[in-house]
């Protein structure tokens, strides 16, 4: 039995096609040094800001009556969150790096032997 569907709008075109472009575009980002890693995690989190824009977009789209399934766009929106989220705490670490909690003494200056009484 055929189910009707909208996954031949323009819009599920585009932005099927924007998700592969942006995997795709994490490739790179795995061999990449250490400033060209920065600049492709900043512009996957500029690709996943513009699929956001696009999902907020074709959520507002009014759905078609009598389809079974419609595609759940808030929890994609969470997960895209989630995902830029955790690019922005590798980028920017919230919390500092361990330390050596042993604390120096600071007093360097030793009496010789000589001079005790």
């Amino acid at each position: 039995m055929a189910y009707p569907s909208n996954r031949n709008t323009p819009w599920h075109r585009a932005f099927v096609a924007l998700l592969v472009f942006s995997v795709l575009a994490i490739e790179p980002v795995l061999a990449g040094d250490g400033a060209n890693e920065q600049a492709q995690l900043a512009a996957l989190i500029r690709q996943l800001d513009m699929i956001d824009r696009l999902a907020e977009h074709s959520a507002s789209l009014p759905h078609p009556e009598g389809n079974r399934y419609h595609f759940d766009y808030v929890r994609l929106t969470k997960d895209i969150e989630r995902v830029r989220q955790g690019i922005r705490d590798y980028l920017v670490p919230q919390r500092a790096q361990p330390r050596d909690p042993v604390e120096l003494i600071g007093d360097y200056r030793q009496a010789s032997e000589e001079a005790a009484p």
